[in-house]
């Protein structure tokens, strides 16, 4: 155990993720590791600096953890990925990433599960989603039905400019937000569009102010 190097421990993790995850690692200005997958490869080489409109680049910029698409121009081919900053003694040393393959590229809809069949649904059109009983339930402007997805999937492929992540239960549609309100220990409570109320949930909150900028 003692003589096993950082990029062997890195390859052991990646044999624990699917064919089509590849995972990358970098210090504040390049990468240092690449481990690419069967479905996608950005051709990343360790000692390659960052870009401005990378994910790791976006994460260590805010200093969270950001999941979002990242169109074709960036690297050649469209993904959705997740990058997490890491610390060490307290700095910034730089983040870890999981890069998953686009199956469709500016897909704009959600098929959604109803009693009679599915409905593809324009995003705008969702005011949030909600795990329950082990599904995710989905709340249109229209209609109710749900999916296969779980949250963590859909905050991977939705547009982060229009869903956030509130509570380990919810994602909104920042476009169905009527209004918010204050709530106790500094959470927030959502009037949405349709009427019904959805709370920020207090691990989410700092975030969520982030993201909306207030």
């Amino acid at each position: 155990m003692k003589d096993l190097s950082i990029v062997a421990l890195l390859n052991v993790i990646g044999e624990l993720f699917s064919d089509e995850v590849s995972i990358a690692v970098t210090d504040t200005e390049k990468y240092i590791y690449y481990r690419p997958s069967k479905r996608i490869d950005l051709k990343i080489l360790p000692g390659d600096l960052l870009k401005e409109e990378t994910l790791a680049y976006k994460a260590l910029q805010s200093g969270q953890k950001v999941s979002e698409f990242i169109n074709r121009e960036v690297f050649g081919v469209p993904y959705h990925g997740m990058a997490v900053p890491f610390l060490h003694k307290g700095e910034l040393e730089g983040c870890v990433l999981a890069i998953y393959p686009a199956f469709t590229e500016g897909k704009s809809v959600i098929t959604i599960k109803t009693q009679d069949g599915w409905i593809p649904t324009p995003f705008s059109d969702v005011i949030y989603l909600e795990a329950k009983d082990r599904k995710t339930h989905i709340v249109t402007t229209s209609f109710k039905g749900n999916h296969t997805n779980s949250l963590q999937e859909f905050e991977y492929k939705l547009p982060r400019e229009m869903f956030i992540r509130c509570h380990r239960s919810f994602i909104v549609n920042v476009h169905q937000i009527k209004e918010i309100f204050p709530d106790t220990h500094s959470t927030f409570v959502l009037a949405m569009a349709n009427g019904e109320k959805i709370s920020v949930s207090q691990s989410y909150a700092s975030y969520f102010r982030k993201l909306l900028g207030f």
